[in-house]
């Protein structure tokens, strides 16, 4: 995440609890942000030189005025004017960032070598928010490249129980072993 997606993810969100809307524009700013990543040709226009600030903000009128929250779309119209309208994916992590740290809840992306099925999911949930006292919001990844196990990743950190992870330690303590 850049320093301009941190700070102004966080005006936004400031300004969004202030409000009582952190949880509509949360939701609002996760949708745009897909759409975004789907149609990466939209920003581009919104950050080119080539028109003029007022018409690019009149896209954004065109496009979103009625749809989404007034407060978000002025928000994207401040990014738009400054240029800064490229960092929005990492505005709604900066604003995703201070909103899960507000409610508790931690982020932990699970990497399995095969999909992790509903069953699976909702234990390993129930197990993260027994022992961290938060609501998890899980996310499986899937990288068939570790075998077996599962990986997880949150807060920065890891933790590794998989079997590519497994075979490595061995591999290293066999290569240190004196004959």
């Amino acid at each position: 995440m850049t320093g301009v997606g941190n700070v102004y993810g966080e005006a936004l969100y400031l300004l969004a609890k202030e409000e009582d809307r952190s949880k509509t524009i949360l939701e609002e700013l996760k949708a745009l942000d897909e759409s975004f990543s789907q149609e990466p040709d939209f920003l581009r226009l919104l950050s080119s030189p080539n028109l003029p600030k007022a018409e690019r903000c009149q896209i954004l009128d065109d496009s979103f005025r009625g749809k989404i929250d007034p407060y978000l779309l002025n928000f994207m119209k401040i990014l738009t004017e400054k240029g800064y309208i490229r960092h929005f994916s990492d505005c709604r992590k900066g604003y995703t960032l201070h909103y899960n740290q507000d409610n508790g809840i931690l982020s932990v992306t699970a990497v399995t070598a095969v999909a992790l099925s509903a069953e699976q999911a909702d234990k390993l949930t129930g197990k993260l928010e027994n022992i961290t006292g938060k609501t998890i919001e899980l996310v499986n990844r899937v990288d068939p490249g570790i075998y077996g196990g599962v990986r997880l990743d949150y807060d920065g950190q890891r933790l590794d129980d998989t079997v590519a992870h497994r075979l490595e330690n061995i591999r290293n303590l066999l290569k240190n072993t004196v004959l």
